[in-house]
């Protein structure tokens, strides 16, 4: 009856002020006629049909300021994402796709292949708003870089860091100078004095870009290493110290003469003390505070914000750049690690999703490779891009081999370093805004950018090549077994099953726990806390069973890739976590079907429900492939006293003379531990009696796909994968 009433109710309303709304308009009409003469009412109302003013209208629509812009972004978004994703299938940082999408979309490419399309998308008039846009993600971009910054790495090898990072800041800076003295009278700016032009290319020779490095070390796993620290570690200085002379270069060149300069200068010393002796103990004093997610409310957000665009706005103000200023802010925010990284979380989606693609298409359509039409110009592109080298690769390797590094690690960071990416477009962009760089040279030092980001992978490679590590040969052949996971409860869960797979041969087990982040976007300090974070039920399982477990940790974008190659590398099995698909139930869908069909080693795949202990277990067989089924029973017989029954509704053990052999073999070692179950028939009844159950992957397809009722009842369900490549599924390795 109440329902009734409401939509009774609902109608009425509906009814009552829709007819009210019809007399309003028509009152209106009426209204509006009287307010013209009858000629203009006629004029107005005569020239197109419905349909033409509609069409009228949709252009006007289609082609205006803001339609554009949000067309832009989202094919901005679209293509420099689909580069990212298709550059990081080749082992190259996302940024380097994402600044090659920059320049197709600019005239050197979609301007000459689709010229109707490019002044249809990025019109003259509407580059101002793609500007500015790109500019507060700038803005954003180097708040973030500034929180990224980890000063108890850099204070930890202060000594040898600060020594290499000047190394390689001097020394390149210094063959920029000597280039630009061979540049200046054919590729200068008419009203660019030399000392401008000089201090400016010797800033784009000696610049390194930290974000990317730190990309670089992590999917490498790097981050734990002597020469991941050290590399870190350097490009932080490096990037503190090359942004203040930016910042004095940029006073210089806008006040045209060193002296001159010496006013903004000052300026500037006086805001950065300021920032650092009474804005920072502020913030340091917020910190303590305001420490935990729970309290760091709007309105602290939006202190942090204003300090932000403050700090930003004053650096813009003295002469010395807005994103040195923001940059600044980001330093001096309070070291607690959890306020950086709610910040980090507010601005790093925002900024590196959305604006900083919009600077790489800006970039982009400032670079005209066109321009560079003679072989001369080409020829004056690789002496820029073998000065850049020699001197950021050079320099860094000899000061790193100077202060008592090895061969290997002194050209490892020599090769790292050298690796510009998005800080040298940022650089670039500041010069070509100034005036200092001419497009010819623009498209010059763009491309050098790209050149020696594009090397380090490979450069990389050919040092460890050239310096292969000392491998001890093993006295002692361990039974190696993986634990890949995501959540930690999971790999709690994956331990106690490998712990109770190799109980009493414990010391003949290497069981290492593998966790990765999804995606590589994740600065050092955030990686070592979820590395922490990840493995603190791992370590608790394994000091509760006393047992040992290695820890490996990653972020990766391809995580099928990463486990796969993990496992390849000697492991004789693979443990994961059963999960779905987007499109699918199906739990051997999605990730670990991929690590089934590519992984070497046998491969299993826990589905959980509330596993604790293998203390009694049923195997079910399938067909002639599943005898190493067997062998993994034996191994919960041997290792944890399991019983274990065979379920055999298709007499496998009396049609085939191997089944029965091992059946009997297990039984005569292991009295009363093995059973046999020869019934077509499993119901929720027997199957309840189990605290585990062995499958195979072909023996869960049919049962999937067939619904077995007894699928909803059962209890925790270890899905293996055979080794394909031998006969019967392939046997087990005896522990």
């Amino acid at each position: 009856m109440t329902k009734n009433r409401k939509l009774i109710f609902y109608l009425l309303v509906i009814a009552v002020f829709g007819a009210l709304i019809v007399w309003i308009t028509e009152r209106g009409f009426i209204l509006e006629a009287g307010k013209y003469s009858p000629g203009e009412v006629a004029r107005e109302s005569s020239p197109s049909s419905p349909f033409e003013v509609f069409i009228d209208s949709f252009v006007k629509n289609l082609f205006h300021p803001l339609a554009i812009l949000i067309l832009q972004i989202i094919t901005i978004i679209l293509i420099s994402r689909l580069f990212g994703f298709l550059f990081h299938k080749i082992s190259q940082p996302t940024v380097i796709g994402e600044i090659i999408a920059g320049i197709i979309l600019g005239p050197s490419v979609a301007g000459i292949l689709f010229p109707e399309f490019s002044i249809f998308l990025f019109p003259d008039d509407s580059l101002g708003n793609l500007k500015f846009l790109s500019q507060v993600g700038l803005i954003l971009f180097m708040f973030f870089i500034g929180l990224e910054l980890d000063w108890k790495v850099v204070k930890n090898q202060a000594h040898d860091a600060v020594v290499i990072s000047h190394a390689s800041i001097v020394f390149p800076y210094f063959l920029g100078m000597a280039l630009a003295y061979y540049l200046y009278l054919n590729f200068a700016p008419d009203n660019i004095s030399f000392l401008s032009f000089s201090l400016f290319m010797g800033i784009a020779m000696s610049i390194t870009a930290f974000p990317v490095l730190a990309r670089v070390i992590q999917e490498r796993d790097l981050a734990k290493t002597k020469l991941g620290a050290m590399a870190i570690t350097c490009a932080a200085a490096d990037d503190i110290t090359a942004w203040c002379l930016l910042a004095v270069v940029i006073a210089i060149v806008k006040a045209g003469s060193f002296v001159s300069a010496l006013y903004s200068i000052g300026l500037a010393i006086a805001f950065v003390m300021f920032m650092m002796m009474v804005v920072q103990p502020f913030l340091n004093r917020l910190g303590k505070v305001y420490s935990e997610r729970e309290t760091i409310n709007k309105t602290i957000v939006a202190i942090s914000f204003l300090i932000l665009l403050g700090s930003a706005y004053l650096a813009e103000v003295i002469g010395i750049h807005a994103l040195f200023g923001a940059f600044l802010a980001g330093v001096i925010m309070p070291a607690n690690f959890n306020f950086r990284r709610v910040m980090m979380e507010k601005v790093e989606d925002v900024s590196v999703v959305l604006l900083l693609p919009l600077f790489f298409v800006f970039t982009g359509l400032r670079t005209e490779i066109g321009l560079l039409n003679e072989p001369g110009l080409w020829l004056v592109c690789v002496i820029i891009i073998i000065t850049a080298v020699a001197g950021k690769f050079g320099g860094t390797a000899l000061a790193a081999r100077m202060v008592g590094q090895s061969w290997k690690d002194s050209l490892s960071l020599g090769a790292l370093m050298n690796t510009r990416g998005l800080m040298e477009l940022i650089v670039l962009n500041i010069g070509y805004d100034l005036g200092v760089l001419t497009p010819e040279i623009f498209a010059m030092l763009v491309l050098m950018a790209l050149i020696t980001t594009f090397m380090t992978g490979p450069a990389l490679d050919l040092i460890n090549y050239a310096f292969p590590e000392k491998v001890e040969a093993e006295h002692k052949r361990f039974y190696k077994i993986l634990l890949a996971f995501g959540p930690p409860e999971k790999g709690r869960k994956l331990l106690r099953l490998a712990d109770q797979l190799t109980h009493s041969r414990g010391s003949e087990v290497s069981i290492t726990a593998f966790h990765l982040t999804p995606g590589s976007d994740i600065n050092p300090k955030e990686a070592r806390e979820y590395e922490q974070q990840s493995f603190r039920l791992v370590r608790a399982e394994a000091e509760n069973l006393g047992i040992r477990v290695k820890t490996l940790y990653k972020a990766a974008n391809d995580i099928n890739r990463e486990i796969t190659r993990e496992a390849n590398k000697g492991y004789d099995l693979l443990l994961v976590g059963g999960s779905q698909s987007l499109f699918g139930d199906n739990v051997v869908g999605g990730k670990v079907k991929t690590l089934m069909g590519e992984a070497h080693c046998h491969v299993g795949a826990l589905v959980d429900r509330d596993f604790e202990i293998a203390d009694r277990i049923v195997v079910m067989l399938h067909d002639y492939n599943d005898l190493f089924l067997i062998s993994f029973a034996e191994r919960f017989v041997v290792n944890n006293g399991a019983t274990v029954v065979l379920a055999d509704p298709h007499r496998l053990m009396k049609t085939n003379m191997i089944f029965s052999m091992a059946f009997d073999k297990i039984s005569r070692e292991n009295p009363n531990r093995l059973e046999l179950y020869e019934s077509h028939s499993i119901d929720e009844s027997f199957i309840n009696s189990f605290r585990l159950v062995l499958i195979s992957t072909s023996g869960w397809k049919d049962v999937y796909r067939m619904g077995s009722p007894w699928l909803q009842a059962a209890p925790s369900i270890l899905i293996f994968k055979p080794l394909g490549s031998q006969p019967g599924g392939g046997p087990v390795k005896p522990v």
